[in-house]
């Protein structure tokens, strides 16, 4: 009885790690890093958007390896007629979002996440629906580290962060 414990838990190990494995390969393998001077941007995602949607927002992370501050002052596509930097903030119990006319400014040794409720990209005046597992690419514009090319996976309707199937907090983009 006790030689069958052993492989069973033996078994169980072996199939743990695997998983584990498959895990960290998956996910290293959407993990897009983009370098530009010194700036590293990751985790880069947007939303699928219903039809007839004209706006949308882009979510990613930038982190500052230099001396330097820079500032991020928006950006480009060819699935939007305008792409803009944008906060969203609580003013006495009232959630509000304007664009940063400008910039987001990326201070030296921070980082800087770009997220749902937070900083986001805004993209205006959409040519078509972003459909969930399409890879959207988009230009963004630094102060020092000049035009960036990255590229936006795009998560389900209501996605909270990248390969998220969260829907809570979810925005009626029909109604925007």
């Amino acid at each position: 009885m006790q030689i069958k414990w052993l492989a069973l838990r033996s078994s169980a190990r072996a199939i743990m790690g695997a998983a584990v494995l498959s895990a960290l390969l998956i996910t290293s393998g959407r993990a897009e890093e983009v370098k530009a001077g010194d700036l590293v941007i990751t985790q880069a995602w947007s939303r699928a958007t219903p039809s007839g949607a004209k706006i949308a927002g882009g979510y990613l992370t930038i982190e500052n390896k230099g001396a330097a501050p820079d500032r991020l002052l928006g950006g480009s596509g060819d699935i939007a007629g305008k792409v803009e930097v944008h906060e969203m903030a609580m003013n006495n119990g009232v959630m509000t979002m304007r664009p940063l006319d400008k910039g987001l400014m990326i201070e030296p040794g921070k980082t800087v996440k770009l997220a749902p409720g937070g900083y986001h990209l805004m993209m205006f005046d959409l040519k078509s629906p972003l459909k969930q597992g399409e890879k959207l690419p988009v230009t963004l514009e630094f102060e020092k580290a000049g035009k960036v090319t990255v590229s936006l996976d795009v998560q389900a309707v209501g996605a909270q962060s990248p390969a998220s199937g969260d829907h809570s907090g979810h925005m009626d983009m029909k109604k925007m």
